[in-house]
């Protein structure tokens, strides 16, 4: 059988969650995900009251696991991505605040912010979801729960993500639907890219391979993209695409299912 293991597509050695990933083949790091997920600390305490599906009346900033408003504080609104978030008080910065913006939604109590995160009015964040340091939540992005969000990623405006994974370093900065799918490390979707995750026909996605089709399992399968994949504007993979490390997507192309191991898809 084709070895399609996780290590073929991802370097998880400093990736926060890497047990998730001791699985056979890659794919299979999805349909353990909502177990994993369900099994982690969450900041219900820290965040109580705030998601309950309302837009935040104001903003809102989180420092060594405290609460406190914004008024009287000084905000740089830099890219988290890089630490250029900065939060002071009184003249004195606030080292790696997280900021949640006036107008952000927040729907249940099962989310993780890190340090250092930006949410941005008009977001709305459903648990459960784990967002990771220095990642940016921008205007219109919709995290519609089970999301796994790594360091230094982004998800941004009208970005729809479900039970999806991204590796440190992912961004889906414009337009993208990511559904049931994994971005590897330093992934960059181009604006309008579509990750589609189910098939028009009865049964599981399956996986087109050298050796034949392999069955995922999986009903909804989209997108395991390797680390370093780049995909351009407006591109679509179909259910059950796999893409290696590296591998570019030109723009306006839809990919068929299957494993790709070739560097550039036209």
């Amino acid at each position: 059988m084709t070895d399609l293991n996780s290590d073929l597509f991802f370097d998880t050695n400093n990736y926060a969650h890497r047990p998730l990933f001791a699985h056979e083949q890659a794919w299979q790091t999805l349909a353990g995900l909502k177990a994993y997920m369900d099994n982690q600390q969450y900041q219900g305490e820290l965040l109580a009251g705030l998601c309950d599906g309302t837009p935040l009346t104001e903003t809102v900033v989180l420092v060594n696991n405290t609460r406190i408003p914004s008024k009287g504080l000084s905000i740089a609104f830099g890219d988290a991505t890089k630490g250029e978030l900065l939060v002071s008080q009184n003249g004195q910065p606030l080292a790696e605040a997280t900021v949640l913006m006036a107008g952000a939604v927040l729907v249940g109590g099962n989310i993780q912010l890190g340090k250092g995160v930006l949410v941005e009015s008009g977001s709305f964040l459903k648990g459960p979801l784990i967002v990771g340091d220095h990642t940016e939540i921008r205007q219109g992005a919709y995290l519609r729960g089970y999301c796994l969000i790594g360091a230094r990623c982004v998800v941004g405006h009208t970005t729809e993500v479900k039970h999806s994974i991204f590796l440190d370093d992912a961004k889906a900065g414009h337009f993208a639907y990511i559904g049931d799918s994994i971005l590897g490390n330093q992934v960059n979707l181009g604006a309008g890219t579509k990750l589609a995750n189910f098939r028009f026909m009865p049964g599981n996605v399956r996986i087109k391979t050298t050796d034949g089709h392999l069955d995922s399992g999986l009903r909804k399968l989209g997108a395991l993209l390797g680390d370093n994949v780049q995909t351009g504007c407006n591109s679509v993979t179909s259910p059950g695409t796999l893409m290696a490390k590296g591998a570019m997507v030109m723009p306006n192309v839809t990919v068929p299912s299957g494993y790709h191991a070739k560097s550039i898809i036209r």
